[in-house]
């Protein structure tokens, strides 16, 4: 169970099956529409003629954490940029706190990825910047503060992570887990109400992998906001989901808290969340 079950406020709408998941997942867009920070609607999004994204519908759970699996190639990172309105839809809406993101101006736009902290694979660290320069970066970009107000935030940030004695180094001085905990500062300074992680595990072992994910339940805890968190490992997605979605060839075949998707009897989501077992429906196609 996940440690935010308790508080997360569970939806009484259940994505049992592949065979079932539109109509369940049409049903959670009617259900649900305008009532959370960020929504998607039926959308589509193709590259030339290979379709990602086939008439996805989801929710995200506001003051919760969500983790989005699936096998690779299935659109998890593609979801991310559309959510953050980095890629536009072929079809389909995004909407976040109650708008869609392309019925807005591209000024609208730039105030609402404000509202916005993103944490990339790699940290995606300036590498002309040194640690706090990197943390700062946003504040400096985007708000009229002094410096002794950034240096107060950006402090608190970096302790946060345990990176308070690390401000000074550069990039190429810390190691791949220190670069994680460096963008998650960088992506909490400005306060986000929605937080997105694009496989923050990747690269790290399994014990920086935990700390990491300890730290980022220990952040939510503390700031709370709409967590949403794409990757492959399953172990994480056990340790910090609140709820969970699967991705299979761009469309949602279960949603719903993270403890059902663990006992459930689905043959997909058996299969793929239990480490990768080969039997199931899932192959090398």
């Amino acid at each position: 169970m996940s440690a935010h079950e308790s508080t997360a406020h569970l939806t009484d709408v259940r994505f049992p099956g592949v065979g079932d998941h539109r109509a369940n997942a049409e049903a959670a867009s009617h259900n649900y529409r305008g009532q959370h920070s960020v929504e998607v609607h039926d959308l589509y999004k193709a590259f030339g003629s290979f379709e990602v994204l086939r008439g996805l519908n989801l929710n995200f759970m506001d003051d919760a954490v969500t983790t989005i699996l699936g096998p690779s190639g299935t659109g998890k990172s593609v979801l991310l940029k559309h959510v953050v309105g980095l890629l536009e839809p072929d079809a389909g809406e995004v909407g976040v706190f109650g708008r869609d993101i392309w019925s807005m101006s591209e000024r609208e736009r730039s105030e609402m990825r404000k509202r916005f902290g993103v944490l990339f694979q790699d940290g995606a660290l300036f590498g002309s910047m040194n640690i706090y320069d990197n943390v700062a970066f946003p504040l400096r970009k985007n708000t009229d503060m002094s410096e002794d107000e950034i240096r107060e935030i950006v402090t608190r940030r970096l302790n946060d992570v345990g990176l308070g004695a690390a401000d000074t180094k550069a990039p190429n001085e810390i190691s791949g887990g220190m670069k994680k905990r460096a963008g998650f500062a960088r992506a909490l300074v400005m306060e986000p109400e929605i937080v997105l992680f694009d496989e923050p595990d990747s690269g790290l072992d399994p014990v920086r992998t935990r700390l990491l994910c300890e730290l980022i339940l220990q952040m939510h805890e503390q700031h709370k906001g709409t967590y949403v968190v794409v990757t492959h490992d399953i172990e994480t997605a056990r340790k910090i989901s609140d709820y969970i979605g699967l991705l299979w060839k761009g469309e949602l075949v279960h949603f719903g808290p993270a403890a059902e998707a663990f006992e459930s009897d689905e043959p997909f989501v058996r299969q793929f969340l239990s480490s990768g077992e080969s039997a199931g429906p899932l192959g090398m196609d």
